[in-house]
């Protein structure tokens, strides 16, 4: 995404303009958080106020300004970049541990004094934040109001809310109909309260929504979704949306399935119109506190995740066999971009920078049958600039490839069949000049790779158990890394999907591994300054048998594209390890040399050579 910000001083004065709304409305500090009223991770323009006003272009990090201090609070994969963003604009950098972290609510209670008063935008923050926000202040006397949103009094050029249309995401890639989806979450909303079931159930993540209706937008840059809610009940289904952004026949297949369409801004209204003794299932971390309280005081409430989130992350056989052919496709584009690429590096005909990797691995991929949008903004790191986890280029200040020195490149696409997210590192230059350091690093980041791809685990254990089956070979050399080691992935949606979560979070019951899920694995090694190291592959949970324990779920890993072999250090690698990484290089082999022909083929057959 691009900065919305042209230079620090303006940010300085924009401060100041938040300081005397501020002062207009006799509030001590307000607190900004990376949402919008869908509680999304990657933001429509229109809700980017933290960046807005603090400078600060990463995907999680939250602001408090008081009338003397401006505090960003950012976990360590942002810590250098918000160093440089925020720098002479007025703002002040906090650390916090991770990016779930409530520090900065600590924060307030401790600094904001009794009596005085802490403002939220009520309509961007979830249910779950407002209600830990709202304790931690009251303990301490301190008032919370949630009613204002002070950026709509000085954000003179906010952006509109989007416009653009919506598709239907069509058979043979959508495998369960708009109605078998419906009906399904309905079968859960019966079966809730002990067989009473509730009659309505409130959606607000884009994510739910689009997979609900089978529906795909591009309101949000690489996530093929759109600005909407949902009130589903026992018989009846309403979309909220803006006007103009549902073609006719799609309206009138809509229609036909049931779907009401509404105005988007009639969505609280129709919440307060709810029956007052009726019950409705929501989602506390993803419904805002105004949704819940724009409802009547009296409606019972049955706090559940989504059904949808569940549905959507177990995807089914058919699905499956989409992705594993989007990952033969997406391997292609891969192997025809290196072949190019190292071919240019060789020649030196021309300036490649981190943007032109960028654009031209984007450009490989728009060639593939399938192909819609990057599913993230590529990162391309060289030398120091791959130790910065979510590093961005840009023309203006990317580095130009050249010299020796280590090469991440992060990318991924979006096709029809499936969502893709890779990792691969390369050194660049003479390979005589790798550091023993070098290697010593890239292979144990290789190592915990391999040692979570082979795992074996019950059906049913929690996601974050499975981080340090990873991070236990780095953690051996006495290395670590600052994110997690794995995230679910969407089918032709996001590409950050819940609710697994392979990280050192909260082992709650909701992050189960359940067969059909998606999820990265990315162990990662960062030296500041110098390197960055992180090895990236997607797989899918399949049966692994079922004995006297129980049942046991094991990964198949989708990604296709080589693990470079020049950078491994063999004296580390066991021999099992090196058998695995035979046996994909020979997986990647066949089923990527038949799309690919000439360079790309060469290279491919290269590179997938046995160690």
């Amino acid at each position: 995404m691009d900065n919305l910000f042209p230079e620090n001083p303006i940010i300085a004065a924009r401060l100041g303009q938040l300081r005397a709304a501020m002062e207009r409305a006799s509030v001590t500090a307000v607190l900004i958080p990376s949402s919008d009223p869908h509680l999304s991770e990657y933001l429509p323009a229109r809700w980017m106020g933290r960046e807005w006003i603090s400078g600060f272009t990463g995907s999680m990090g939250s602001v408090v300004v008081t009338a003397a201090r401006a505090l960003l609070f950012a976990d360590s994969r942002y810590w250098l970049q918000a160093e440089a963003e925020i720098a002479e604009s007025g703002f002040e950098l906090f650390r916090i541990r991770s990016g779930a972290s409530l520090e900065h609510i600590e924060w307030l209670a401790q600094h904001v004094a009794a009596g005085e008063t802490v403002a939220i935008d009520g309509s961007v923050m979830a249910l779950s934040a407002a209600r830990s926000l709202d304790s931690a202040l009251r303990e301490n006397d301190i008032l919370l109001r949630t009613d204002l949103d002070l950026f709509a009094e000085i954000w003179q050029d906010r952006p509109a809310l989007p416009t653009a249309p919506l598709f239907e995401h069509l058979a043979p890639h959508a495998d369960l109909s708009r109605a078998q989806k419906v009906a399904a979450t309905r079968d859960v909303m019966q079966a809730l309260r002990a067989g009473e079931g509730v009659k309505w159930h409130v959606i607000s993540t884009l994510d739910d929504i689009a997979y609900l209706l089978n529906l795909r937008g591009s309101d949000v840059s690489f996530n093929p979704v759109f600005v909407a809610h949902v009130i589903l009940g026992i018989d009846s289904l309403a979309l909220f949306i803006m006007p103009g952004k549902i073609p006719a026949a799609l309206q009138a297949a809509l229609t036909t399935d049931g779907v009401r369409i509404e105005p988007y801004d009639q969505f609280h209204s129709a919440l307060a119109n709810l029956p007052a003794a009726d019950s409705v299932l929501l989602d506390p971390r993803r419904i805002t506190y105004r949704t819940r309280h724009s409802m009547p005081a009296t409606i019972k409430v049955v706090e559940a995740v989504n059904p949808t989130t569940f549905a959507k992350s177990r995807k089914t056989t058919i699905e499956a066999d989409h992705v594993r052919r989007t990952m033969e496709l997406d391997g292609a584009a891969m192997a025809e971009f290196y072949a190019w690429f190292e071919r240019a590096m060789h020649e030196g005909v021309a300036k490649i920078t981190e943007v032109t990797i960028d654009e031209r691995l984007t450009a490989f991929r728009a060639q593939r049958a399938g192909f819609v949008s990057q599913s993230f903004a590529t990162i391309a790191g060289f030398k120091a600039n791959g130790a910065l986890n979510h590093y961005r280029a840009r023309p203006e200040t990317c580095a130009t490839i050249k010299g020796d020195g280590l090469l991440l490149i992060d990318s991924g696409g979006q096709y029809l069949g499936g969502t893709t997210d890779i990792t691969r590192v390369w050194p660049i230059g003479a390979v005589e000049n790798i550091t023993p350091l070098q290697k010593r690093d890239y292979t144990l980041v290789l190592k915990g790779t391999i040692a979570l791809s082979v795992a074996r685990f019950p059906r049913g254990v929690k996601s974050p158990y499975l981080d340090a089956i990873a991070r236990a070979p780095i953690w051996a050399a006495c290395c670590d890394y600052g994110h997690g080691t794995g995230h679910g992935v969407g089918y032709f949606m996001n590409v950050h999907e819940g609710p697994q979560s392979i990280s050192q979070g909260m082992p709650d019951p909701h992050t189960a591994m359940e067969p059909g899920m998606i999820t990265s694995i990315e162990p990662g090694l960062y030296r500041d300054g110098k390197w960055g190291i992180r090895i990236e592959n997607l797989v899918l949970n399949v049966a692994a048998g079922n004995e006297t324990f129980g049942e046991f779920l094991k990964f198949e890993t989708l990604t296709l594209c080589p693990i470079d072999t020049n950078l491994i250090d063999r004296d580390l690698m066991r021999d099992d390890e090196i058998a695995w990484l035979n046996a994909y290089h020979t997986e990647v082999q066949r089923r990527v040399a038949p799309l690919v022909e000439g360079g790309a083929r060469d290279w491919l057959m290269a590179r997938t050579k046995p160690i």
